[in-house]
């Protein structure tokens, strides 16, 4: 009796677990094929930039200093491009980082969520916590950073 209860216990927690298993893998595949897409994606939109530009890979691999042969499968969605190399297919094709990292699944479509640069003055400004020379500071730094209209 104590054999069988064993047994029918042991086999439903190989159930359980086998079950754990292939939810987790379910969970991992999934995860998998997103990536995958988004490299894929990435590709296509880097390789519609380039023929847009009227570049050829070689010329591209030139201006970015990587080899013709990682573009190619780069565009082919084969690889996960580091930020340097991402920097420097932007640079070249004339295309805002942001965007290239947007497509690649690093930043949201919008871009990352800043408040306005009224509002971050404002905060400076009001701020009770700070002397006047470190607003003075502060506005400094931050207005040096601003494009100037």
């Amino acid at each position: 009796m104590a054999i069988t209860r064993l047994r029918v216990t042991e086999a439903l927690a190989g159930r359980r677990v086998r079950g754990v298993r292939r939810r987790l893998g379910e969970d991992a595949r999934v995860g998998e094929e997103r990536a995958h897409a988004e490299l894929a994606a990435l590709g296509a939109f880097i390789r519609a930039q380039r023929v847009a530009a009227r570049r050829s890979l070689r010329d591209l691999a030139e201006a970015t200093g990587v080899s013709h042969a990682y573009l190619s499968q780069l565009e082919r969605g084969r690889h996960e491009p580091s930020l340097r190399v991402l920097r420097a297919i932007a640079d070249a094709l004339g295309v805002p980082l942001a965007t290239l990292l947007a497509r690649a699944g690093v930043l949201d479509e919008d871009g990352p969520a800043t408040p306005p640069p009224l509002d971050t003055e404002r905060a400076i400004l009001h701020d009770p916590g700070l002397s006047e020379p470190q607003r003075f500071a502060l506005l400094s730094v931050y207005r040096s950073f601003r494009p100037r209209p």
